[in-house]
């Protein structure tokens, strides 16, 4: 199997997500290479959880 043909291998992070901050929060998981797949509520519902992925 050539190198074209592997299969894409991903690294995923849960990171909390700070309601009063979270452009600056992105931003720098952003500059790390990490993409933003969703955001969903936390257990408390006081702040998100952020869930990235990025290329191994």
């Amino acid at each position: 199997m050539s190198e074209s043909e592997q299969a894409v291998q991903w690294e995923y992070a849960v990171a909390p997500l700070l309601i009063h901050n979270p452009k600056a929060i992105l931003d720098n998981f952003g500059a790390d290479g990490w993409e933003l797949v969703s955001v969903l509520p936390g257990p408390t519902g006081e702040q998100h959880v952020a869930y990235l992925k990025r290329r191994k």
